[in-house]
């Protein structure tokens, strides 16, 4: 399929803006902020407030809480995508308003540490502890126990997929679902999806690479699986899973990869690839096929709960 009608119009538009990894990185985050300003809700919430999660040696995670309209709700934790250097609560607002709308959850925004000042494996661990946080503190929540999900999308799907791992390692919280939006599972940069959306389609080979060296500068620990979770020997016992991808998206293939990789370590796997759509493409309620995969997520999520995902 062609690039979408609607994506290719925000493509020319936007055509004039310089790359992100031809940035400081101030000036990449201060981008990405405005330009995310412009992003609307299509739902309504009851309540936003922010908060704080505790690590384990006091160190403190900001988070932001956004309550349904619904009575007692499950929580899932969602960490914004940004390739670990950009992005924030901020940036991710209004799809995490929408998100905890259309999915009647209690949504939690986690502002975990980012690369350069934080490499690896500090966003990860961040996340971690923030969803462990989260479990021990339901009432702070108002979340209904035993429904928890997590959720990302790009670094944040693969913050997300890292979680459950962690979460099975260390037999740390019980997460019932993951939801994975375009991640990053890999760091293999010469995939067919990277080599035929490798220039000029919002996110680009150049930009991953520069994403990659500055969360993890040394190449040869990226194959470790808290940073490439497709490359984990093992990936059975973890929640189920709804995972999504963009037809014109370098990370297509890995996150691909990564739904086969679940389903064939028996864990129950939805996967859905949107045609004609770009990486990013979620947090713009404009496009029908964001409006699309806003519903699927929502359907995915209930549909992890009353344990009907297959």
């Amino acid at each position: 399929m062609s690039i979408d009608p609607q994506v290719q119009q925000w493509l020319s538009e936007s055509a004039s803006l310089p790359p992100i990894n031809q940035l400081p990185v101030a000036d990449a985050r201060r981008n990405m902020l405005t330009s995310s300003r412009q992003l609307q809700p299509i739902h309504n919430v009851l309540d936003v407030r922010d908060l704080v999660a505790i690590g384990p040696e006091g160190s403190a995670i900001p988070l932001r809480h956004y309550a349904p309209t619904s009575g007692a709700a499950g929580v899932l934790v969602y960490f914004h995508g940004g390739g670990w250097v950009i992005g924030s609560r901020d940036t991710h607002d209004a799809y995490c308003r929408d998100l905890a709308a259309r999915s009647s959850r209690h949504v939690i925004s986690v502002e975990y540490r980012m690369a350069p000042e934080h490499e690896f494996p500090a966003a990860a661990e961040d996340c971690y502890q923030a969803t462990a946080w989260v479990a021990d503190n339901l009432d702070a929540v108002q979340g209904k126990p035993g429904e928890l999900f997590v959720a990302g999308d790009s670094a944040g799907g693969n913050l997300a997929a890292v979680t459950c791992l962690l979460a099975r390692e260390r037999q740390g919280p019980k997460i019932n679902g993951q939801i994975l939006v375009y991640p990053i599972t890999d760091c293999d940069f010469n995939t067919p999806s990277y080599l035929e959306n490798s220039k000029k389609l919002h996110l680009t080979r150049d930009m991953m690479i520069w994403f990659w060296d500055q969360y993890l500068p040394d190449a040869s620990e990226r194959s470790h699986w808290m940073a490439s979770p497709l490359q984990a020997t093992d990936l059975s016992d973890l929640p189920a899973a709804f995972v999504l991808t963009a037809e014109y998206d370098p990370l297509r293939d890995e996150g691909e990869a990564y739904a086969r990789r679940l389903s064939d370590a028996g864990v129950a796997t939805r996967f859905r690839r949107y045609d004609g759509m770009i990486h990013g493409f979620v947090r713009r309620m404009e496009w029908t096929k964001a409006r699309e995969a806003l519903e699927d997520c929502a359907v995915a999520i209930q549909d992890i709960a009353d344990g009907n995902l297959l």
